[in-house]
Order: structure tokens, then C-alpha cells, then sequence
């Protein structure tokens, strides 16, 4: 099921990809395409893909995490984070099979060390494939956070998820997540 969504969704989009990879071309040097290793799983790093919404730096391994009004963040970012557009280039993860369409989201690496040495129950997000959405996105516990309670109360909503996913709670899950998007609670 996933890999038909995906393609898809990839098919729907094409002409919203194709103008959104332009844009970010014409408004700032570098690659369209953002890449960064984050857990997947069984905890198996994997290469996500986002339309890249920040000027490119050099900041070696380390993730400094994007902050509301963050400079970093291009006008055509700004725009493609708030509306989540910039995740669609997720849908080729999940064609990958690196993802699902439903199921936690994956943090960078750099967060699961963090995290897991601070939540006791953090690895059990990696039982399932990380998702584009999932049950933490659509109780608002999403973007960025530096508490250990918030990502917490993020890390049991992804693990109420895996413990009672079935069809009907994903398709329930996605419908849930549009207005999510339409109303773009803590995107930035």
C-alpha cells in the first residue's frame, strides 16, 4: 500500500516538485535536495530527502536544529516548511522502503543519542518504519524541540502508535493530518 500512495502521490505532485526545485535553484546556490542520515528501522540509519529550505553551510557532522526565524531559512524555505511541502521528497524514501507513508518520524541520529540515553523508552519507536506523518504529528507534537518532557510525550504517542496501528488507524491518521497541514501547527 504504501509504495502505491507514494507513487501516487509522486505522479500528483510532479508539477509542484519540478516548480518548487526551481525555485529553491533560482533563489540560492546548492543542491535542491536535502540529505541527512537518520534512524530507521531496527535503528538502521538511512538517507532522508527534503527540499533543501536553508542557505547551505559547512558545519561538519553536528545538527544545529532550525529555529523559528532562523536566518538560515530562505524566503521559498520559509514558505515550503510552513506548508510541510518541503517533506514530499520523502514520498522516494518510502518507494525506497527506508519509510512508510504512517508511522513515527525519524529524527537525526545526533537527536536518537541524544534522546535514547535520556527517555527510557525511545528505541521502541525503531519496532516500525519511521512514516511522513503519524499519530505524535497529529496531536500537534511536532517541529522542532529542545525538552526532554516534550520529545517524551512525542516518543509515547509514537509508541501508542505501533502498538495499535492497523489500515483503518492509518487512513484515519492521514486524514487527520491534512487540516494538521492546512492550519501548519508548529511548522517554521
Amino acid at each position: 500500500m504504501d509504495v502505491l500512495v507514494a507513487g501516487g502521490a509522486l505522479l500528483f505532485f510532479a508539477p509542484l516538485l519540478l516548480l518548487v526545485a526551481v525555485l529553491i535553484k533560482l533563489e540560492s546556490p546548492g543542491p535542491v535536495l536535502f540529505r541527512q542520515s537518520r534512524g530507521g528501522l531496527n535503528g538502521k540509519a538511512f538517507t532522508i530527502f527534503k527540499f533543501r529550505s536553508m542557505r547551505c553551510q559547512e558545519n561538519g557532522s553536528k545538527v544545529v536544529q532550525a529555529k523559528r526565524d532562523d536566518d538560515r531559512i530562505t524566503t521559498i524555505g520559509r514558505f515550503i516548511r510552513k506548508t510541510s511541502i518541503d517533506e514530499l521528497p520523502q514520498l522516494l524514501n518510502v518507494l525506497r522502503g527506508d519509510m512508510s507513508i504512517v508511522g513515527p518520524r525519524p529524527h537525526a541520529l545526533a537527536h536518537d543519542e541524544q534522546y535514547g540515553a535520556l527517555i527510557a523508552n525511545y528505541h521502541l519507536r525503531f519496532r516500525t518504519r519511521p512514516g511522513l506523518t503519524g499519530l505524535a504529528q497529529i496531536k500537534g507534537l511536532r517541529g522542532g524541540t529542545s525538552a526532554v518532557e516534550a520529545m517524551a510525550a512525542r516518543i509515547d504517542a509514537d509508541n501508542e502508535y505501533i502498538e495499535r496501528c492497523t489500515l483503518g488507524g492509518d487512513v484515519k491518521i492521514l486524514l487527520m493530518t491534512v487540516p494538521r497541514l492546512l492550519m501548519a501547527e508548529n511548522a517554521y
